[in-house]
């Protein structure tokens, strides 16, 4: 395993150093290979402007005196074209192109570079240029002087090719102005050559010394890693795998610690703390045993307790059941009973005779099955409305924005009429405007259910006051009435379904959907006593319940 790592990490290193060298060796070879044609370029350009130096001077004394060579002729056009000296010797006058197109010669036999001056408006046939050059001056008519500059492949072997315009000067003038020239113009140019055979091969042979001098670096490098390896990682591994491995035989000593003054060192110590701890762990571990046997107790008691309200929550719905089942009798019996009555008296009237049978009397046995069927309807539409609400069904409440003092006002003055045969005044003490977001419809059922409980239990002549006002955040409505109030035992239970206080009639389901309408807007509804007695069922909503 320790091979396979050192094979991996040296291989992963080498490949790593290996691609990092070679984008480099690239980015330098390029780099190089770019600095050398630059200098070649500007080795052509300092050429050219020796040349044109050397012609400015020739052009400023009017030409040169050379010995005249036997193969040498003066040139006719050219004023004083020879002279001859005290001892006899014969001297010719040469121009600037002259001088140039013979040093070109010498430049090129020398095989280091050359030069040719040339132009469109040729005065020697040896001056033609070629297509590089015609191309170049061409471009140079249309465009002003500048350079050009290229590289040709002339049988196998590379060349550079630079060329600059020659403008006409003053010096030109006596030669070339029958020509048509002035000072600024184009004459010709000069174009100058230089082999690259030997620069590439330069470039070529530095190449290969940087490719193996990256070949070297690698090698070396990976066998320094690989003896850095041996050395500072796998000899340690071996020690700590040995130690970790008789510890899990159970005859490693604890403290074995590795010298290496490293992270191996932090690593053995860190092992070392590892195995106290353990050791420590195992002695405490029938402690901790000992402690978890005592949580299951306490888990269990926990669990007795829940399997005891779980016991107190059925008998509680089976409590909801029979009170439901008492409530729904009643009216189904009445129903059941007048209709037997009636079918009973039907029966014993002959079809002749049905006229004879009282009118008023089957009137009021159908209007008690009326009332009973309307009762009944109205209890299972309010336990449903109930179950829907606590089990928070979608749709169950509608939150709008409502005004609460409008409400009250209109509850109000629904009672006054149910209130005035006992003479019972219902007043309300509000504010003009108490906005807020609630289910209207359901505020409304609240509003009543409590006034119609007030008004059972209030005595004649008494007074049912309906309360209002904001606290901070809420709105906090009281319905107090002057009755006997409710026992301080019974005020919680008056809130459980089909609980009903005392032998006035009704279904035990109005304060129970009450407080279901309450909590389901986010707010609290409780029973208190009165100032002076009587009964105070008071609620809080909030004015922005979360959801609505």
């Amino acid at each position: 395993m320790n091979s396979s790592l050192s094979l991996k990490f040296v291989v992963g290193c080498s490949l790593t150093l290996l691609t990092a060298l070679s984008a480099t060796f690239y980015v330098i070879n390029e780099r190089q290979e770019r600095l050398i044609l630059q200098q070649v370029e500007n080795e052509a350009r300092a050429v050219f402007h020796q040349i044109v130096v050397m012609r400015k001077w020739i052009a400023d004394h009017g030409g040169v005196f050379v010995e005249k060579l036997p193969w040498k002729t003066p040139i006719a056009h050219i004023s004083d074209p020879g002279i001859i000296d005290q001892q006899g010797r014969h001297y010719v006058r040469e121009t600037p192109a002259m001088v140039t197109k013979e040093l070109g010669k010498y430049a090129r036999d020398e095989g280091l570079y050359w030069f040719h001056i040339t132009s469109l408006q040729l005065l020697n046939p040896e001056n033609a240029p070629d297509d590089f050059e015609r191309q170049a001056l061409l471009t140079f008519e249309q465009t002003g002087p500048g350079e050009l500059i290229t590289i040709e492949t002339v049988d196998d072997k590379p060349y550079l090719r630079y060329i600059s315009p020659l403008l006409v000067e003053e010096a030109c003038l006596p030669c070339h102005a029958e020509q048509g020239y002035v000072v600024g113009n184009i004459r010709g140019a000069i174009s100058v050559t230089i082999p690259l055979s030997k620069t590439f091969e330069e470039a070529a042979t530095n190449r290969r010394g940087m490719f193996v001098a990256m070949l070297l670096v690698v090698a070396v490098l990976s066998a320094a890693m690989i003896l850095m390896m041996r050395q500072l990682v796998l000899s340690p591994m071996r020690k700590l795998s040995g130690a970790i491995r008789r510890f899990s035989e159970g005859h490693y000593e604890t403290g074995t610690i590795l010298p290496t003054g490293d992270e191996f060192e932090d690593l053995s110590r860190s092992f070392a703390d590892m195995a106290r701890r353990i050791t420590e762990h195992h002695h405490d571990l029938q402690e901790k045993i000992g402690a978890a046997t005592s949580d299951l107790e306490t888990t269990n008691l926990k669990l007795l307790e829940a399997n005891r309200l779980l016991s107190l929550s059925n008998e509680r719905k089976s409590d909801f059941i029979a009170r439901a089942s008492h409530e729904l009798r009643t009216p189904l019996t009445s129903i059941k009973g007048s209709m037997e009555y009636v079918t009973a008296r039907l029966g014993r009237v002959s079809p002749a005779a049905t006229g004879e049978c009282r009118r008023d009397e089957l009137l009021e046995f159908f209007e008690l099955i009326q009332k009973n069927t309307d009762r009944l309807i109205r209890m299972v539409n309010t336990m449903l409305d109930l179950e829907r609400i606590e089990m928070g069904a979608s749709g169950a409440l509608q939150f709008t924005t409502v005004d609460l003092a409008e409400i009250i006002d209109e509850g109000v003055t629904g009672f006054l009429y149910a209130a005035a045969p006992r003479k019972i005044q219902v007043t309300a003490a509000i504010p003009a405007i108490l906005s807020l977001r609630a289910d209207e419809d359901r505020i409304r059922q609240v509003l009543t259910n409590l006034l119609a409980n007030s008004l059972k239990f209030a005595p004649e002549a008494s007074t049912i006051t309906v309360r209002a006002q904001a606290e901070g955040d809420s709105v906090v409505v009281a319905v107090e009435d002057e009755g006997p109030g409710i026992p301080l035992a019974e005020r919680e239970r008056v809130f459980e379904k089909f609980y009903k206080l005392g032998s006035k009639e009704g279904s035990g389901l109005g304060l129970a959907i009450c407080r279901s309408i309450v909590e389901a807007h986010g707010g609290t509804i409780e029973v208190t006593d009165r100032i002076g007695g009587g009964a105070c069922v008071w609620f809080r909503l909030p004015t922005a319940p979360a959801g609505g």
